[in-house]
């Protein structure tokens, strides 16, 4: 059973996981390098724990002792219970949630892992606003595809805002890094796969048009907010599609763009 430690002094070395969560250059350099991740709030603490990821420690406030208790009768790790105002000057903000996790990452699996048995993926080029990386991960989670593949400049899908967004989405689809971007493409291709790049190109067909579902195997390829898939990328490509547009509006923010392209690709068309 895991050990209760109340702690009272925000500058305790045993805290230094939550310590400036709000430091976002920061969080992104120390967490991949010493292999950590934060989980926030009760629903994905527990998704993160099912799926398999092993707890360093937990940063709660006393009265979220009694909801996780399940939870930390079943664990070693230590278990640190601090007050509101101190979590704040722990974490640079105000922990409304009540419940932190520090969670030991997994190594990453290799891409032709991840692809051996899947049959819809979903490929992002540049994306790095971590609120749209999780936005993805949950549609692509919802929405029946097997896997995400991050081109290698894409944000880190463990960062604590993507998991957050993503409600857990994160721990329950297989994804990689492509280390060459974009030549890395080519053993999508390689296993089989039709590479369709998503854009608001008038010229490109639109999905229904495609028919994504009918096809054996596809990797949807998704750009960043605002510049969309580069021209190496759309040059890679097998074909161009979009999703039609009504009204006068020319494009979709790539996360509610993710979640029709996903349906269309699972199901059939967009509705």
């Amino acid at each position: 059973m895991a050990e209760l430690i109340t702690v009272d002094d925000p500058g305790d070395p045993r805290l230094r996981d939550y310590t400036g969560l709000t430091d976002v250059e920061l969080r992104r350099r120390r967490e991949p390098a010493e292999g950590l991740f934060i989980a926030e709030g009760e629903k994905v603490i527990r998704r993160a724990t099912d799926a398999g990821y092993a707890m360093r420690s937990m940063l709660l406030s006393a009265k979220w002792v009694d909801v996780m208790r399940d939870v930390i009768d079943g664990l070693t790790a230590p278990v640190y219970v601090v007050g509101p105002d101190l979590a704040e000057q722990v974490t640079g903000y105000h922990v409304h949630r009540g419940a932190l996790a520090s969670m030991q990452r997994k190594p990453l699996p290799a891409a032709d892992e991840v692809l051996a048995g899947a049959r819809r993926v979903a490929v992002m080029e540049s994306v790095n606003d971590h609120t749209n990386i999780g936005a993805i991960f949950r549609s692509a989670a919802a929405l029946g595809m097997d896997a995400v593949l991050l081109s290698p400049d894409c944000a880190d899908p463990l960062y604590r805002r993507s998991v957050k967004v993503s409600m857990g989405a994160v721990f329950s689809v297989p994804y990689a890094r492509l280390d060459t971007w974009p030549q890395g493409l080519d053993a999508v291709r390689e296993a089989g796969f039709t590479l369709l790049a998503l854009t608001p190109d008038e010229q490109a067909r639109p999905l229904d048009e495609v028919a994504p579902h009918t096809m054996d195997r596809v990797a949807l390829m998704l750009g960043a907010e605002g510049d969309g898939l580069s021209r190496r990328a759309l040059a890679a490509a097998d074909a161009p599609v979009r999703i039609p547009m009504s009204h006068g509006v020319d494009s979709l923010n790539v996360g509610a763009a993710a979640a029709v392209a996903f349906y269309a690709v699972a199901t059939g068309r967009p509705r």
